[in-house]
């Protein structure tokens, strides 16, 4: 069964930081590239960061490069999927996914809410 948690969330004040995690299992996550997305109230789901299938590349949204770092760790039958961020803004706020960068996506998990304010 293909499952995706991610933890990780909650309320920072502007300016803090957050580490998110997710773990993934159920199918082969490990040879895949992994991202972070999030949706904000009233927005579309959008990418904020991705890591290539053995963590050698990484790439950023442009409004969130120098804020986050997205690390992964493939073990045998999972992956684990890290996404530090900091100077954490209120436009940070959404809820964040983590799942394969391409389509066909996974069933998306449950994600984390960030809520970022005063």
């Amino acid at each position: 069964q293909v499952q995706i948690v991610e933890s990780g969330g909650g309320l920072v004040q502007p300016g803090g930081s957050l580490r998110l995690s997710c773990v993934a299992s159920g199918m082969a996550f490990s040879s895949l590239a992994m991202a972070w997305f999030r949706q904000g109230p009233g927005k579309e789901r959008e990418v904020v960061a991705w890591v290539s299938h053995n963590g050698a590349s990484t790439n950023y949204r442009d409004i969130m490069k120098g804020r986050v770092t997205i690390t992964r760790d493939n073990a045998k039958d999972t992956v684990s999927v890290y996404l530090e961020m900091n100077n954490l803004k209120p436009a940070d706020t959404a809820v964040y996914y983590c799942n394969r960068v391409e389509t066909p996506f996974a069933p998306w998990g449950q994600g984390t809410q960030v809520t970022v304010s005063s």
